[in-house]
């Protein structure tokens, strides 16, 4: 990494500011170059006229220093705050490329910072997605893991498997002896401590998936019980068509709403039915699809129609997913005549979806709040998921030869969950998963 690289580090478009980040150790060199200065004072904010390789004359700018090591790459750093629009930035960055530096690979200032030991791999994984945040209680969650909330607790639960380990590596020698039975107790009582630890992280984890990634709820129910007017409804605009022709919507709509302090993507699905057209058979599957990828299922049934063989076909179907997602059952268009009488259906919610959905808004809500913040640790990938999956099987597995005293089997299962937990902040060998994983941030970053 001797390169010294640059990036403009804001996103494209009309804006008042625009950032470019030059970092390595051609970096100061670079900027006196491009301001004509001799000095530049660490840490000041210096406003500058910025000239290319033909002393043109770009923007007037304000640079800043950062000597390594204190930056965030620990390399020297230099950011130039230039007037914002495309033409501006990249005559800047333009600039900074005659100038020595080349152009910075996706993610590369957080991977120079990972190698430079300035964050672990966690803390690189929280500033990735805070940027990408659907949530005020999800950016506050990675705001703490970019401080290390999650370091400090995978550190913790890898001493501990360290402590239990050498218990096992001290007796290895004295393998002929029977352990004590109290401490053969004592290791099973910590090892059943950690895994109860790890599976109550993991499943708080899974649990606020929705959190992370945005919530998506999907609108359900048969051909013209009111799915596309409630969508129109809860974005505030007429998005999708709304006909008395059953079988209008074909395919599924989605559209992001904000609800609360969420940031949600609402999918309205292609009415559910047994379909003659071929087109519409297709936006029946996408339907089924859309209901087993969202975290809500919001349910319709017409209240001014009499109940029939698809409201039934309905009603079977939800309650395959009573157990894995969060069903709101509504009874709609209660401003006509209620004809609807369905046996065994209890309804959250009734409405009409033209006029009123504050109902439906305040339940979306309380269901996302109750993925709020708290003081549980969270994983925020599938990279950590698995990590602590793999770590839990490893700390299953050694229960058997530590009962039966196998102390070398033991000890392996161990140092694998070690190596499990560590791999979530700082892997021993692996370039291509760092490579892949930082090659999915965002340029400048």
């Amino acid at each position: 990494m001797t390169d010294t690289i640059c990036s403009v580090a804001t996103a494209n478009g009309i804006g008042s500011i625009a950032i470019i980040r030059i970092s390595g150790d051609k970096a100061l060199t670079i900027a006196k170059t491009l301001t004509k200065k001799d000095t530049l004072k660490t840490r000041y904010a210096t406003l500058s006229d910025v000239y290319n390789s033909s002393d043109e004359l770009i923007d007037e700018a304000i640079i800043i220093y950062f000597e390594a090591p204190y930056s965030f790459t620990a390399e020297h750093v230099v950011e130039i705050q230039c007037h914002g629009g495309y033409v501006v930035a990249q005559s800047i960055l333009k600039a900074t490329l005659n100038a020595g530096a080349r152009l910075a690979e996706a993610g590369e200032f957080s991977k120079r910072a990972f190698f430079n030991g300035r964050i672990d791999l966690s803390e690189a994984e929280a500033i990735s997605q805070l940027i990408e945040a659907k949530s005020e209680d999800a950016a506050k969650i990675l705001a703490l893991q970019m401080k290390g909330s999650l370091k400090e607790f995978i550190e913790s639960v890898r001493d501990e498997i360290i402590h239990i380990l050498a218990y096992s590596e001290v007796t290895i020698d004295y393998a002929e002896e029977d352990l004590p039975e109290d401490l053969v107790l004592q290791i099973r009582a910590k090892l059943d401590e950690l895994y109860v630890l790890l599976k109550k992280t993991l499943s708080a984890s899974k649990a606020r998936e929705g959190l992370m990634q945005g919530f998506r709820v999907a609108i359900i129910g048969k051909p013209n019980v009111g799915k596309s007017s409630l969508l129109n409804a809860l974005l505030n605009y007429n998005r999708a068509i709304v006909s008395e022709i059953a079988g209008t919507t074909r395919d599924t709509i989605e559209e992001q709403v904000k609800i609360g302090t969420h940031l949600i993507k609402i999918v309205d699905t292609a009415g559910i039915r047994d379909a003659n057209d071929e087109i519409e058979r297709i936006g029946i599957q996408r339907s089924l699809e859309a209901i087993e990828e969202s975290d809500i299922v919001v349910v319709l049934f017409d209240g001014s129609r009499e109940a029939d063989s698809e409201d039934l076909e309905i009603a079977r179907l939800v309650e395959n997913y009573r157990e894995t997602k969060n069903i709101i059952i509504i009874k709609n268009k209660i401003d006509l005549q209620n004809k609807f009488n369905l046996d065994n259906i209890a309804y959250d919610l009734e409405l009409n979806s033209k006029n009123d959905v504050s109902s439906l808004i305040d339940s979306l809500e309380e269901i996302m709040n109750v993925s709020n913040v708290s003081d549980e640790v969270m994983l925020i990938s599938q990279r950590q998921i698995s990590a602590v999956e793999m770590t839990m099987q490893n700390i299953k597995e050694a229960f058997i030869p530590l009962e039966d005293q196998e102390l070398e089997i033991f000890s392996f299962h161990l140092n694998e969950a070690v190596k499990e937990m560590a791999g979530i902040t700082r892997p021993f060998e692996n370039d291509e998963m760092l490579d892949k994983m930082f090659g999915s941030f965002c340029l400048g970053k």
